[in-house]
């Protein structure tokens, strides 16, 4: 694979040629990023949960605020990335590679906006309730569509969210760059692959065939790609900051203890030399707030990975570049850093994801969103009851189609149901519920 190609910033669904404008004020990135920052999807994820329900008077991370910090993340990992290969770049190479930290940064912006409410426990709801209901919906599609509802991905979610066109909008979805949504899948696959994840439905296959051509991601067969090298380093950002910011959120919570904490991020340290621990120390000496504490620890630790993961990807450029697989940059992390990286790993299964509270909330979005999806999934699949005819007045005209199988069908309703802020999935499930009554 060729940069040239894999930084391609045609427009998706826009007719005609689009030039590469990084050698204008604002590059066709630029406006990725801001379109969006400035969209209500992007917009909604201020009210998804991350790990933790979303929060009273103690803020901790939800989707908005992760995606804003693996997005300033991935820039830096580009820009790094970006110096340390510059001198090796082409004269008519090395102002596009330049663009690499914006491109990233955008689809950083965009990798979760796929995710239904309730964090990853509402991706299994959504699977569970076509598991259950295998007998009524099975029959009404091929296996290929099925296994999109049995193994729903909001990695996948993602790439139909940035590329669809609802109704009444124009073709081509965000009309996003071909080099950012590229970026963004990180699983180049079909549900009907059998691997563990996958990155498109059947609905997105030709949008993703789009997009894997125009940028030059070389196919191993069976509507299967290699990944674009780009993608590797927004993965990194992500898992460096939902592990890292994780623990810091446990620690505002009172999960974990100061000292705990303290002790899982200095342990990122025990390799380097003694002058720079004893920097480390003397800070720690002069802020005595607990939680700036844990927050001077934590920007140093990121900082540090994104450093080594930097480098790692540097190193591995050649095979990366030539689509073999490789696993992701943060599992070849070695020394005091993949040693404590386990440690916290570990302890966030332990203590952290199994905590009463997120437990709660996960049990609550398998019981809302299994709800919601069997009175809309009903109402759109058998339109003329009644109830039906009511029903669908609830859902937006850009989700509702008139036409199309009951593939399609039950996909609108997955577009509408997974969009939805984790407040208004249980103001609408208490509603249809007769638990509250609306007010005007």
């Amino acid at each position: 694979m060729e940069w040239t190609k894999l930084l391609d910033a045609s427009r998706f669904g826009a007719t005609g040629a689009t030039k590469n404008t990084y050698d204008t004020a604002r590059t066709n990135y630029q406006h990725d990023f801001d379109r969006l920052i400035f969209s209500s999807p992007f917009r909604r994820l201020q009210n998804k949960t991350q790990v933790f329900p979303l929060p009273g008077s103690i803020f901790v991370h939800n989707r908005l605020t992760h995606s804003l910090e693996v997005s300033s993340v991935g820039r830096s990992l580009g820009q790094n990335v970006y110096l340390q290969i510059s001198e090796t770049l082409s004269p008519h190479e090395k102002p596009l590679v330049a663009e690499i930290p914006g491109i990233i940064a955008a689809a950083c912006l965009a990798h979760d906006m796929g995710n239904p409410p309730f964090g990853h426990s509402g991706e299994e709801a959504i699977r569970k309730f076509f598991e259950d209901n295998s007998g009524v919906f099975k029959p009404m599609v091929d296996s290929w569509e099925w296994s999109d509802l049995v193994r729903f991905e909001g990695n996948a979610n993602a790439l139909r969210l940035l590329t669809q066109q609802l109704t009444g909008r124009r073709t081509g979805g965000f009309r996003l760059s071909n080099a950012v949504l590229a970026s963004v899948v990180k699983y180049p696959y079909p549900s009907a692959s059998g691997k563990k994840k996958f990155g498109f439905f059947k609905s997105e296959a030709n949008p993703f065939l789009s997009i894997a051509h125009a940028t030059g991601m070389h196919s191993v067969g069976n509507m299967e790609f290699c990944r674009h090298p780009l993608v590797y380093l927004v993965e990194a950002a992500d898992d460096i900051c939902y592990q890292i910011m994780d623990i810091e959120d446990a620690h505002k919570l009172g999960i974990l203890s100061t000292p705990m904490v303290v002790d899982l991020y200095r342990a990122f340290f025990t390799d380097e030399p003694k002058g720079a621990r004893d920097r480390i120390t003397s800070t720690l000496k002069e802020v005595q707030d607990p939680n700036e504490q844990v927050a001077y620890l934590r920007a140093i630790v990121i900082s540090k990975l994104v450093e080594e993961c930097a480098r790692i990807f540097v190193d591995n450029l050649k095979p990366i570049m030539d689509g073999e697989d490789f696993s992701s940059l943060l599992e070849k992390i070695s020394g005091a850093s993949h040693t404590a990286m386990e440690a916290i790993k570990n302890l966030a299964v332990e203590r952290v994801y199994n905590h009463r509270k997120v437990v709660e909330i996960e049990i609550a979005g398998y019981q809302i969103l299994g709800s919601l999806l069997e009175i809309f999934c009903d109402a759109v699949l058998h339109p003329q009851t009644g109830l039906s005819k009511k029903v669908i007045r609830l859902v937006p005209n850009q989700y509702m189609t008139s036409s199309g199988d009951d593939y399609t069908k039950i996909m609108s309703v997955l577009d509408f149901v997974s969009g939805m802020t984790d407040v208004y999935a249980l103001e609408t499930y208490r509603i249809i519920k007769g638990i509250n009554l609306p007010t005007l």
